[in-house]
C-alpha cells in the first residue's frame, strides 16, 4: 500500500520545524558563546524528537537544513541525523536520531558516550550508548537477511588530534545496534568499527571508493607534532583498504598501490571551516 501524501496542514507543520532547525543549526555552528551553542543543541534534540514521531514524518526530507547531516541507505529503510556541538577546543560532542521507515517504525535518540569508550574498535553499542560522530557517508552491504550499513563519520576529538571512523549499523530482532565484527585483520583478528586518529594540521581520506569497490584510507605514520602535543599521525602518501569478500566481511589490505607519492595527497577536505560547512558545502 502506497504511503499517503502529506496534507497541506502536515506539510506546513514540517516546514515550520525545518525553519526552526535552520535557525538553531546556525547558532550551533557559528555562535561564539558556548552557552548559546549548548542551548541550541538541546532545542534541536527536543524539536526533532517531537517532529520525527509525528505521522508521515519520514516523508519530509528536511533538505533545506544546513549543519545537520541526514543520511539515507539505498534501501530507504531508515535515515540517520547527526550533528556536531563544539563546546571548547578539547570538547566536541555529537547528537543524532535514527528514524526507522518500517511498519514497526521507531525513533531512537543517539546519545554520545564516546568519551567513556576505552576500546572503541571492539564494542557493540546501543543508540543510548553511541560513539558520537557527524556522518558524511552511508553505504549498505550484504543481502536483505544479513544486511549491514557502514557509517563514515568525523569526530573533532580535541585541538591537536581529529578522528574519522567507520561504524557499523545492524538491526537485530528489529533493534538497531552499532558495531559488528566485520573488519578482518587476519585469523581471529576482527574489529567492530574503525577509528583513525590523525593530526589536526592535515586532512585525511576515509571513504568508500565506488570505482575500486574498496574502502580507501591514508596510511598514517607517527611523529611528534610541532606544537608540543607529542606523538600524532600524518599521511605518508600511500593507501590502505578494506575489500568486501564472499563472507560479507571486510578484509584488510595493507597496501593498495605500489607507488608512493612524494607528498601526501590533499583531497578537498570534507571539513573546511574557512569556506565550507561541516559537510563540505559552501556556507550561505
Amino acid at each position: 500500500m502506497a504511503a499517503q501524501p502529506l496534507t497541506a496542514e502536515e506539510r506546513t507543520y514540517f516546514e515550520v520545524v525545518e525553519d526552526s532547525l535552520m535557525s538553531l543549526s546556525k547558532t550551533l555552528l557559528r555562535d561564539t558563546v558556548a552557552g548559546h551553542r549548548l542551548q541550541a543543541d538541546a532545542q534541536i534534540k527536543a524539536l526533532l524528537q517531537e517532529a520525527l514521531t509525528a505521522d508521515k514524518a519520514f516523508q519530509y526530507k528536511f533538505q533545506a537544513v544546513r549543519g545537520i547531516s541526514i543520511q539515507y541507505p539505498q534501501d530507504s529503510t531508515f535515515r540517520i541525523f547527526s550533528w556536531q556541538l563544539y563546546v571548547s577546543e578539547n570538547d566536541y560532542r555529537y547528537g543524532g536520531f535514527l528514524q526507522v521507515n518500517t511498519a514497526e517504525g521507531g525513533v531512537y535518540a543517539l546519545e554520545d558516550h564516546s568519551a567513556e569508550v576505552r576500546m572503541p574498535e571492539h564494542e557493540v553499542m546501543q543508540p543510548d550508548y553511541w560513539y558520537g560522530a557527524v556522518y558524511y557517508n552511508l553505504k549498505q552491504f550484504g543481502n536483505k537477511r544479513d544486511r549491514h550499513y557502514l557509517l563514515f563519520g568525523f569526530d573533532g576529538y580535541e585541538l591537536f588530534r581529529k578522528r574519522k571512523l567507520i561504524d557499523v549499523l545492524v538491526f537485530k530482532d528489529g533493534k538497531p545496534r552499532f558495531g559488528a565484527p566485520v573488519f578482518e585483520h587476519g585469523p581471529g583478528k576482527v574489529k567492530h568499527r574503525i577509528v583513525r586518529e590523525y593530526s589536526a594540521e592535515v586532512s585525511t581520506h576515509l571513504n568508500y571508493d565506488e570505482d575500486l569497490e574498496m574502502i580507501m584510507f591514508d596510511h598514517l605514520i607517527g611523529q611528534n607534532g610541532p606544537h608540543g602535543e607529542g606523538l600524532t599521525y600524518y599521511p605518508d602518501g600511500s593507501y590502505e583498504a578494506y575489500k568486501l569478500n564472499r563472507k560479507d566481511t571486510w578484509e584488510y589490505t595493507e597496501k593498495v598501490f605500489d607507488q608512493v607519492s612524494e607528498e601526501a595527497p590533499r583531497p578537498s577536505p570534507i571539513l573546511d571551516s574557512r569556506k565550507k560547512d561541516i559537510f563540505g558545502r559552501g556556507n550561505q
